[in-house]
């Protein structure tokens, strides 16, 4: 299946740079650009991309604006936030935005591969390191009452869904839990499901949100 994407930057040789790149992956096709996010905003609409790179600094309308507006129209889409900038306050922006995944733009470009193909997947891409600072950052605004839904999880499912907020993969999950990387994934198809989240990264908003979860 291919991966529907469009890049959505200021600047037209960074734009041309990823499209070039992601061009030559054989499971990726480029569908649209966008020069700010109002434009952007335009375009989601009428391609429908699976991932959206959105850079966050642009004129007319910001990334975070952008990134907000295309998931209200479109709960499908996969917003993966590009910036050059690694600020603990665009990171928490963005996850708030509603984006699945944050990366620089000066990281290697196989990592930018596969940080589209993970999002795409359904999956959140936070490393852990980044997922400390979101655990800070949400630890410092006023906490909400959890949802009636986690009281539908299971214990394993809670479990998951702890080692989630703690940045993990479904491979490290499986490692610390000694169950299968199928029988991982079918435990968050379905607390996603029962809490209405779109993927990880939003549980993990949802978690530091509400105090699930203690910091230990």
């Amino acid at each position: 299946m291919t991966i529907r994407v469009m890049v959505v930057d200021d600047q037209s040789m960074v734009r041309a740079g990823f499209h070039l790149l992601l061009a030559d992956e054989p499971d990726i096709e480029v569908v649209a650009e966008a020069s700010n996010g109002r434009d952007a905003v335009a375009q989601a609409a009428r391609f429908r991309p699976d991932v959206v790179l959105m850079d966050i600094r642009m004129p007319e309308m910001d990334g975070l604006e952008a990134t907000r507006r295309i998931l209200a129209s479109d709960s499908d889409a996969r917003v993966l936030v590009l910036t050059t900038f690694d600020l603990d306050d665009y990171v928490f922006e963005a996850l708030s935005a509603g984006a699945s995944g944050f990366v620089l733009k000066d990281d290697p470009p196989e990592q930018l591969i596969g940080a589209v193909r993970t999002i795409a997947a359904g999956e959140a891409l936070l490393s852990p390191t980044v997922t400390r600072r979101v655990i800070r950052r949400f630890a410092s605004v006023r906490r909400q009452p959890p949802p009636p839904a986690v009281s539908e999880l299971t214990p394993r499912e809670l479990e998951v869904f702890e080692l989630i907020t703690r940045g993990l993969s479904n491979a490290e999950i499986g490692q610390e839990l000694f169950i299968s990387d199928t029988t991982v994934k079918t435990h968050v198809t379905r607390l996603l499901q029962k809490l209405d989240l779109r993927d990880r990264a939003q549980a993990i908003v949802l978690a530091y949100r509400t105090g699930l979860f203690d910091e230990s």
